[in-house]
């Protein structure tokens, strides 16, 4: 059996596009020589490793057949049927079909967008640069450090990351206490095998789960605008809550408030309620309602997202409706009751 590229580079045999080229800039610059500087004649075995199998598996034409001859076939040893010219490292002639791979620093300076290869590390199986075209310290700590945390100071070589795009994403407070799916189409910049930017539109899924709160991102790598020498910008989406008619949320609980008189708030009172998954409940107030009064009703409030099975709390307020004149007969009637008691 032959060299695995698919586990070289850390993806599964249906990896798409995308799913290369995240698993190729992570392991290479992982395993650049210039990063690992006490280990070099490894990481320059391994960098050559992973530039290679993603030359093949980027490569439509390499990578179908490797899937069906593997490794071997790329090198000749079992010649595919009908092979003809296969551009780009493969000779004409099917008996003596051969894979010639390409330079590492190349394929590293044409994925990372840099008009030369770098030429400042040992031969990595292929022709070197007489003179890198890279600006000098380039490849030590610092410029690692730029990849992972945006674009470096004073190495406009670099690729640098665009900002990320946010967006907020209105949900009704049901959305978020049952969860549900939404779909977002959105048009950009993708630049073709030509190099030349072409605009595509692609419809994005969103899996709004039950009792996500307000502000929650959720987050699609690289789904910016394509740009030579930048990597896309992150698309964010960010939770906004509707107001609701009925409910206000704090946190898991929800807080509903009920108008009741005088008389309901001290002889008692029986709350009707919809929920916000459309069930009925009855709730008997028994208690004196005073103005500062709530009615707690366990385990009927959001969801909470991290224990599905639990849910907040329904707290009912109320808002005690007065009269607004009283006559003498009543006033005694009144005082009599309450001074008795």
């Amino acid at each position: 059996m032959g060299v695995d590229y698919y586990d070289i580079l850390q993806v599964d045999r249906n990896a798409k596009d995308d799913d290369l080229k995240k698993a190729y800039r992570k392991l290479a610059m992982k395993w650049h020589p210039d990063k690992n500087p006490n280990d070099k004649k490894k990481a320059e075995a391994k960098f050559k490793q992973i530039s290679e199998a993603y030359d093949v598996l980027s490569d439509p034409q390499k990578r179908a057949i490797y899937d069906q001859y593997g490794e071997e076939g790329l090198k000749g040893q079992v010649p595919p049927p009908g092979a003809g010219n296969f551009p780009g490292g493969y000779d004409g002639s099917s008996s003596n079909f051969r894979f010639n791979p390409r330079s590492a620093d190349d394929i590293f300076s044409e994925f990372f967008g840099f008009s030369s290869p770098f030429g400042g590390m040992g031969d990595m199986g292929g022709s070197r640069a007489g003179g890198s075209g890279f600006p000098r310290g380039m490849f030590r700590e610092d410029l690692f450090a730029s990849f992972r945390g945006g674009a470096g100071e004073g190495s406009g070589n670099v690729p640098r990351k665009a900002a990320a795009i946010e967006r907020t994403l209105p949900c009704s407070l049901e959305d978020l206490y049952k969860g549900t799916t939404k779909k977002m189409k959105i048009s950009r910049d993708v630049i073709d095998s030509s190099g030349r930017p072409t605009t595509v539109e692609e419809i994005l899924t969103i899996e709004i789960k039950p009792g996500w709160k307000k502000g929650t991102k959720i987050t699609f790598p690289e789904k910016g605008n394509e740009q030579r020498g930048i990597i896309p910008s992150d698309l964010v989406f960010i939770i906004d809550e509707k107001p609701h008619g009925v409910f206000k949320r704090d946190g898991n609980d929800l807080i509903v408030t009920q108008k009741v008189s005088l008389v309901e708030a001290l002889t008692g009172y029986t709350a009707q309620l919809t929920t916000l998954d459309g069930r009925n409940l009855t709730i008997p107030v028994n208690s004196i309602i005073s103005p500062t009064y709530e009615e707690v009703v366990s385990g009927e409030g959001m969801p909470i997202p991290k224990e599905p099975s639990r849910k907040g709390n329904l707290r009912i307020k109320f808002n005690i409706k007065f009269p607004t004149r009283l006559n003498s007969e009543q006033k005694a009637g009144i005082k009599r009751l309450l001074t008795s008691s």
